[in-house]
């Protein structure tokens, strides 16, 4: 873990190419330690999630390249590292697991964490998972209550209960919702601890019946 926490911030300040190609072992070394603690996220997630089995590592981890074609922000490197266990692979939109660490300093998000669920996901799912909700709310206030340590990421949530969804429902607040996250901070300490990947799955696991709900909600299971 050392070397990747001191790539992702000598990359942080020195993220230019002619920088990275002299140090593109030092890269290779970060990107391969991050690789196999991702394979045994992935390898525990499978374990106590079916929905999740039959994916490979290339299905949940990123490329650390950005892509600068459409954005202002011109640096040509992440200075993070991030694996996402999701049925059907990352790109699927739905929901899943997301372990992430980044460079102290980074604007990326700031810090460590760990997070479940669903970002942004398009308006016929938002509302799928909202009249789920309005009808049979409690199976979803059970899971978020389960998910010890984690909080509800409001972040972008509505100001107002959206049209069409009433006010004075005991779960009004969750119509806000734009993005379905349960997030936990992941301090720095903790990454230097040996039993760090038991320690992300048991507080994944927790998650699960959250994860599971969204998923069969916005399937129409």
């Amino acid at each position: 873990m050392e070397e990747i926490v001191r790539f992702l911030e000598d990359v942080l300040r020195n993220n230019n190419r002619p920088w990275f190609q002299e140090h593109k072992s030092q890269y290779l070394k970060a990107q391969a330690n991050f690789n196999a603690l991702a394979e045994r996220i992935l390898i525990g997630i499978q374990k106590f999630d079916d929905n999740c089995k039959g994916l490979t590592l290339k299905d949940c981890t990123y490329r650390f390249y950005r892509d600068t074609r459409f954005s202002p922000d011109k640096r040509p490197y992440k200075t993070h590292f991030g694996v996402f266990v999701c049925p059907e692979g990352k790109k699927s939109m739905l929901a899943g697991y997301y372990f992430h660490i980044e460079a102290k300093e980074s604007e990326y998000l700031g810090h460590n964490m760990l997070c479940t669920g669903m970002y942004m996901p398009d308006t016929a799912m938002l509302r799928t998972i909202r009249n789920e909700i309005l009808f049979n709310g409690e199976p979803l206030m059970k899971a978020i209550s389960k998910a010890k340590s984690f909080d509800l990421d409001t972040s972008n949530a509505m100001k107002r209960v959206p049209n069409g969804y009433p006010k004075d429902h005991p779960q009004a607040k969750l119509f806000k919702q734009r993005d379905w996250l349960l997030v936990q901070d992941l301090p720095s300490q903790r990454l230097f601890d040996p039993n760090l990947v038991d320690w992300v799955l048991t507080e994944f696991e927790k998650t699960k019946d959250f994860c599971q709900w969204l998923n069969r909600t916005v399937r129409g299971e």
